[in-house]
């Protein structure tokens, strides 16, 4: 039998649980637990993967090598950065692919990269504009 992946550890060198409010707000799910260690269940229902936030000893002492992506269920990926930035993300680089879809590589509060994509709905209408044109 194989393990499933239970948590994201995130160490936090600031206050765990500001963190996990930043990520809850970011992801729109409910952040539980304490000040010691707070986690945010990533699907509602039967037990799956949480990200959980805790003490960690010492900054990092570089860019970490595993980030989330995140793509927007509705709206824009403009109006998603907007609205990340709105909540303490910082804005690292913006990577345009063809017109108007691409991705962004952002920072949440304790300066750890994510990156946010077009949404489906702006693929899917970029999608539909280039059947529609024949291209």
């Amino acid at each position: 039998m194989s393990p499933a992946v239970r948590y994201l550890m995130i160490d936090c060198v600031g206050n765990p649980h500001s963190l996990a409010v930043f990520w809850g707000e970011a992801l729109g799910r409910p952040v539980q637990g304490s000040a010691e260690g707070s986690f945010i269940e990533l699907h509602e229902g039967e037990p799956g993967l949480s990200l959980f936030f805790r003490q960690g000893s010492e900054p990092r002492p570089a860019k970490g090598r595993l980030h989330l992506h995140l793509n927007p269920v509705d709206g824009t990926l403009a109006a998603e950065v907007d609205r990340l930035t709105g909540l303490g993300a910082t804005l690292v680089s913006s990577h345009p692919r063809g017109s108007e879809l691409g991705w962004v590589v952002l920072t949440d509060p304790e300066g750890n990269e994510f990156r946010v994509d077009s949404s489906d709905a702006e693929v899917a209408a970029f999608l539909e504009r280039q059947r529609m044109s024949g291209g």
